[in-house]
């Protein structure tokens, strides 16, 4: 499995060095288990990577193999996603995820880190470092803010309140990619596993919490006025990367963002929808990895 992950760096060109394993670990917070991973020397500046809707921890691996050379790299499974535990109360706001944040920050010891965060995780990261200015040291926001385009919203929320039990792996590999269009269908399939499970009755389902796939169930947004107030108290070094072609995360609403935060820098990356750091990982790391490097003061050679 490592070595696919080594091999496809590759085969894309994502630049690394060593070969770095994960580790997985477990937290246990107030009310349910966290699942997440570890890469690199937890000696190394920390970074911490949170993952989108109906995502998991592992659509970060390229980008964690990458940054692990100098960064200690932690990717969590947001509460309901992957590999932790569903909320019994369905308890999935954009405070229970901070909350789940600030736990697992005290865990780790040694502040401030560096959050990024893509969609779901990108509004998580924002407000959290709004409210907890002293645990951050920089901020990348991918791909969401205040306002998001419906058009996009209406093709997410299509896409996951379909019908979710299927019969085969290879139905579930045609419909991402059908979503997807940047990824290779090989691509989808080696990272199918990570979204899909095997329920009791043998059908393939989602592997994160049916609650969130609710139509019915309204998704807790950060209200408009409050992220904003949120992005204007921001003072850390911050970045905003959108994907050219995204369909969720309008042009507009990032430069009125860059305007109000205080130190933030914009970056569009081509060839690329809202998956940034998946659609176009090379590219992401072209972004993210430099302007992090200068912050922490890593001369990064030619890299």
């Amino acid at each position: 499995n490592m070595v696919n992950l080594y091999d496809t760096a590759r085969a894309l060109g994502v630049p690394f060095t060593l070969e770095h394993k994960r580790s997985r670990r477990t937290l246990q917070t107030s009310d349910l288990a966290l699942n997440y991973f570890e890469w690199g020397s937890p000696d190394s500046p920390r970074v911490m990577l949170l993952h989108g809707f109906a995502q998991t921890a592992r659509s970060w691996d390229l980008i964690a193999l990458s940054l692990a050379d100098r960064y200690h790299v932690v990717s969590v499974d947001a509460r309901g996603h992957g590999d932790s535990e569903w909320s019994a109360s369905a308890a999935y706001s954009s405070e229970d995820h901070r909350r789940d944040v600030k736990t697992l920050i005290k865990h780790l010891g040694s502040t401030p880190i560096t959050l990024i965060g893509l969609s779901m995780g990108g509004g998580t990261s924002y407000s959290y470092a709004a409210e907890n200015s002293e645990d951050i040291r920089a901020l990348v926001i991918i791909d969401t803010g205040p306002v998001g385009n419906p058009k996009g919203r209406s093709r997410i929320n299509s896409f996951v309140t379909m019908e979710d039990e299927l019969d085969t792996l290879e139905e579930f590999v045609q419909r991402i990619h059908g979503y997807s269009t940047v990824r290779t269908l090989e691509q989808v399939r080696s990272s199918v596993m990570n979204n899909v499970m095997q329920n009791n009755a043998g059908k393939w389902t989602w592997k994160y919490d049916k609650a969130l796939r609710d139509p019915n169930r309204p998704r807790k947004r950060i209200p408009q006025e409050q992220a904003w107030a949120y992005l204007k108290s921001i003072s850390c070094a911050s970045m905003l990367i959108r994907g050219a072609n995204s369909d969720l995360f309008m042009a507009e609403t990032a430069v009125e963002m860059q305007k109000v935060m205080q130190n933030c820098t914009l970056v569009t990356v081509e060839n690329a929808g809202h998956l940034v750091p998946r659609d176009n990982p090379v590219g992401f790391l072209q972004a993210v990895s430099p302007w992090l490097d200068e912050i922490h003061g890593i001369d990064s050679g030619d890299s």
